[in-house]
């Protein structure tokens, strides 16, 4: 495997959101901002300039940029100056950004954004700002995988895939999330620019922990009952609900929605899980399927 960039550069630049453009879901700032479980760096990217955060402890220089005005704000309420004094947040697409001068980035970052690019201006972008040698590393991950309750896993990919109104797949923002859902092979930097190119992967199984294919970068052991406000949490889901809004889930008086009826059949499913009590307290393991893409500069 190649060596690619480490601590102590000069310049990171990251980008975190969507560019601009018509793909781009419409869920809330404040939504995005929450929509990540609690899990800590590096294993996840999603959330207003989390990964910009965490890389400022590696290099003297950071910046993390977005095209939404909203997305910048969130981020720069959990940036504080005096914690973050290398960082700058600006709104700015991954695809220009005018204020870096040619060849003076180190490390290019995505973490959970790089499905929404528009590659063919990305790229001639990303060669322009980087230097001879410089690292490229986009990275995303999918749907979570119960590796110790197929049935349960099964039910998530059926109303998550399904093209019906009682399943998502009809409201997930395309091309993006098939990209994300064939972990960014889609993504491919032009050879005549970039080199030690590299894809490290996970597929999860429903054979026990840790028994997917490849090297696992996600993973966590979380309640039931949180895993399902994560679901409530996907842009798809939002996009569901905005033309359902006369379903209201059980928690908040209603008669329950559509997160409510998923879960409610993997219980069915599930021996084990009926026979907890209280079941959505009941901590299970997820993994979510994953890929990194890796690539140096000529």
């Amino acid at each position: 495997m190649a060596s690619f960039a480490s601590v102590g550069l000069d310049w990171c630049f990251t980008s975190f959101g969507w560019p601009c453009s018509n793909s781009k879901p419409t869920f809330s700032h404040a939504s995005y901002a929450a929509s990540a479980l609690p899990i800590p760096p590096p294993y996840v990217g999603y959330g207003p300039g989390l990964v910009t955060r965490y890389l400022a402890a590696s290099f003297f220089r950071v910046i993390g940029t977005d095209p939404s005005q909203g997305i910048i704000e969130q981020a720069r309420s959990s940036t504080s100056k005096q914690g973050f004094p290398n960082v700058k947040l600006r709104e700015a697409s991954a695809e220009q950004s005018p204020f870096l001068s040619d060849g003076s980035v180190d490390m290019v970052v995505t973490g959970q954004a790089a499905h929404w690019f528009d590659y063919p201006k990305l790229f001639p972008e990303m060669k322009r700002i980087l230097r001879p040698g410089g690292t490229l590393a986009f990275w995303g991950y999918k749907d979570p995988v119960f590796p110790d309750y197929p049935k349960a896993t099964k039910i998530l990919d059926e109303y998550s895939y399904g093209n019906d109104e009682r399943s998502l797949g009809l409201h997930w923002s395309q091309p993006g999330r098939s990209i994300l859902q064939n972990k960014l092979r889609d993504i491919k930097p032009p050879t005549s620019d970039w080199e030690d190119i590299e894809r490290v992967e996970y597929e999860p199984r429903t054979s026990g922990p840790r028994t997917g294919e490849g090297t696992m970068f996600l993973n966590r052991t979380i309640k039931i009952g949180e895993c399902k406000s994560y679901v409530r949490k996907w842009s798809s889901f939002h996009s569901w609900q905005e033309q359902h809004p006369e379903q209201i889930r059980r928690e908040e008086g209603g008669p329950g929605d559509l997160a409510d009826e998923m879960f409610d059949k993997m219980l069915i499913e599930d021996p084990e899980w009926q026979a907890e009590d209280l079941w959505e307290e009941k901590e299970v393991e997820i993994e979510w399927a994953s890929g990194l893409l890796l690539a140096r500069r000529k």
